[in-house]
């Protein structure tokens, strides 16, 4: 992988000012309740960077993004998580990829997103239209992912989020995804918060942290202001006997590499491979995860291909 230098210095040196992007796990209420909490400024503008996004696209996938950092609390080791939506508005979906380590990548299937008028509101349920959510882990050792999958039923990822949790485990679960854009439209801010009951958790302690939830602080202008993910986290649930359990760093990364696309030209089919006799170089290739462009010249995509081209 190969990362593109942010080129507005403004924007640097307000990243270079905040806290670290992370992720932070905490139990509430004597251990009935989990939260997992990340600060991905940083993250999201790289993933902005690489992927050259608009405004519009950086709101969509950068909640993906921070999706996929809370999602990976729940695997450990070398396993992943998968985060993919296929829907029929414009945005026609994502694909984003996390593992337990804290990296994360991950692209949308439309860039740019045609839109017929512009956006009149945030409201992304007609951005999304009807589709599925499928969320899949990738267990190191196990023979096969295990899957699940849900119809979009708002439009909104964490509403659907929840959703899912609740049809395919029957967990209370929140999601907050938060993004925060200055008058320029760069990304000042961005972070989220997934809380889920654990077992022994009552109802009315819920229902508390249901309606705390309502009124929370704007996660990513806090954030954009210099407030660290844990100081957040322990300001606003106070009052629920937060315990913090362990830190754990977050970062936009890809394991593609120039070598790896070597191999993966050598494997094409012949006719494949033709087209590209006969095209021009040096050759491109751009990996969708992460959005980086590996540059081939002849001599390399012969010695690829086994042979004079």
């Amino acid at each position: 992988m190969i990362k593109r230098p942010i080129s507005d210095n403004e924007l640097k040196e307000h990243i270079a000012s905040l806290a670290e992007d992370g992720r932070e796990i905490f139990l509430l209420e004597g251990g009935k309740v989990r939260l997992t909490a990340v600060a991905a400024t940083g993250m999201c503008n790289e993933m902005r960077t690489n992927h050259n996004l608009g405004p519009l696209e950086t709101y969509i996938l950068g909640q993906g993004y921070v999706a996929g950092a809370l999602l990976a609390s729940t695997v450990k080791g070398n396993d992943r998580i998968r985060l993919e939506i296929e829907c029929g508005g414009p945005v026609k979906g994502m694909s984003i990829e996390s593992w337990a380590s804290g990296a994360v990548r991950g692209y949308l299937l439309a860039n740019p997103i045609k839109l017929e008028k512009p956006l009149e509101s945030l409201n992304t349920s007609l951005l999304y239209g009807p589709g599925f959510l499928t969320i899949t882990k990738i267990l190191e050792g196990a023979k096969t992912p295990f899957s699940g999958q849900i119809m979009l039923e708002h439009g909104d990822l964490a509403n659907d989020l929840a959703l899912y949790f609740q049809q395919s485990e029957q967990t209370p679960t929140l999601f907050y995804l938060s993004l925060h854009f200055d008058e320029k439209a760069s990304l000042y801010g961005a972070g989220g918060l997934f809380i889920q009951a654990l077992p022994g958790a009552e109802d009315d302690t819920l229902e508390r942290i249901q309606e705390k939830a309502k009124g929370l602080d704007n996660l990513s202008k806090c954030l954009s202001a210099g407030m660290s993910i844990r100081e957040y986290v322990e300001k606003e649930f106070k009052d629920f006997s937060t315990e913090h359990l362990e830190r754990r760093m977050i970062g936009f990364s890809c394991p593609c590499s120039k070598n790896s696309f070597i191999h993966y030209l050598a494997g094409l089919p012949e006719k494949e491979k033709d087209a590209i006799k006969e095209g021009e170089f040096p050759l491109e290739v751009e990996c969708f995860n992460c959005g980086t462009v590996y540059s081939f010249e002849k001599e390399e995509v012969e010695k690829a291909f086994g042979g004079a081209l």
